[in-house]
């Protein structure tokens, strides 16, 4: 097995690339260091993030940008100083590639890399520590510090795997840190492609009564098969005050700016959480701090997870035969397929497939 210097995969070269212009052209990735790794990418899933970050919508790009980070490949070179993986295996990436490390961070040493300070490289549009690049999953192949890859379980099929690490985890990780499980009753706001995750998982940890809030009613069949016990559409006129003070848990999914968040909150019951996960473009809208003074509520937010983290939640999914809904796409067809994300057309992650890849020995 050997990788080249240079890399090929789709490159944005301007906001109007997430208009399904994206241009298949080489480029090089950072320098190889001891503690890297290269991956021959067989399948990378479509996230939001790679049309908000194609068309500028969360400050200007770095152009060129090769998105996707939801990556699962086979492992082509490795580091000298990289011991815990082996050529050939099966990998996976998330939307995290790089950050400090250093013993005296205090996110870093705790395990909360996703929230380290100092540096955050995104697995694309990022810069690492030396000021190269980071060039994501929309590609024949990655190079990033072996650090930020992660373990797949041989029971878990790699179509399978690719939405699960950014899309599985940035809502798995809220669930389980804010006790997401027997005994509570969870909403999930947005029954999209981190949505329909979100009921697949609270319904796998066993939680008492899965709520799915979208809205219009046309979701409601599928919100059902993935484990919602109940659904509210919030078209419909008083469902805040007729599922008032109901769920201990909410995870907002939505990226919309528009949100009922007022309404939102009085679903919640006393001491409830809601946690953001969705990013939108535009600042979130105001609401009363007596939704949250009255009942002792909190909001916050979750990023993506650790790489202990993914591992623990692809053990989990392995464990409990949580599958998510998906549409396999080939790599080639990138274009049409951010376009049909963007129409919301998924149903309810595209995974993009390198052909050549997937079954190859590279």
């Amino acid at each position: 097995m050997s990788s080249p210097d240079t890399f090929t995969g789709w490159l944005g070269l301007d906001e109007k690339s997430a208009q399904g212009n994206l241009v298949w052209q080489s480029y090089t990735p950072k320098p190889f260091t001891p503690t890297d790794v290269d991956i021959a990418i067989s399948h990378c899933g479509i996230c939001g993030t790679d049309i908000h970050t194609l068309r500028s919508g969360w400050g200007k790009s770095n152009y060129p940008v090769c998105p996707g980070h939801e990556i699962v490949g086979t492992l082509t070179r490795i580091g000298a100083s990289v011991t815990r993986f082996t050529l050939g295996e099966r990998v996976g990436v998330g939307a995290q590639s790089g950050s400090c490390l250093r013993a005296d961070c205090e996110e870093c040493a705790a395990g909360m890399e996703q929230h380290c300070a100092k540096l955050f490289t995104g697995t694309y549009n990022g810069k690492f520590a030396d000021g190269s690049k980071s060039y994501g999953g929309y590609a024949e192949r990655i190079r990033l510090p072996a650090h930020f890859v992660v373990k797949i379980p041989e029971a878990l099929e790699s179509r399978d795997v690719a939405p699960m690490l950014c899309g599985g985890i940035t809502v798995f990780s809220p669930l389980k840190k804010n006790g997401a499980g027997p005994g509570k009753k969870v909403g999930i706001v947005g029954v999209g492609g981190l949505g329909h995750f979100g009921l697949l998982f609270a319904k796998a940890l066993g939680c008492e009564k899965v709520v799915a809030i979208s809205r219009t009613q046309a979701k409601r069949k599928d919100a059902q098969a993935m484990g919602a016990d109940d659904f509210i559409a919030t078209e419909d006129g008083g469902w805040a005050k007729k599922h008032a003070r109901s769920l201990d848990i909410i995870v907002s999914t939505v990226s919309g700016p528009n949100m009922p968040l007022q309404k939102y909150l009085q679903l919640l019951r006393t001491n409830g959480t809601f946690v953001q996960v969705g990013a939108p473009e535009d600042p979130m809208p105001a609401f009363s701090a007596f939704a949250l003074i009255a009942k002792g509520c909190k909001i916050a937010g979750s990023q993506i997870g650790s790489p202990p983290e993914i591992e623990e939640m692809l053990k989990f999914a392995a464990e409990k035969g949580v599958k998510p809904w998906i549409q396999e796409r080939r790599m080639k067809d990138a274009n049409q397929a951010i376009v049909d994300m963007e129409d919301g057309k998924a149903r309810y992650r595209y995974v993009l497939v390198n052909e050549e890849n997937e079954h190859a020995k590279l």
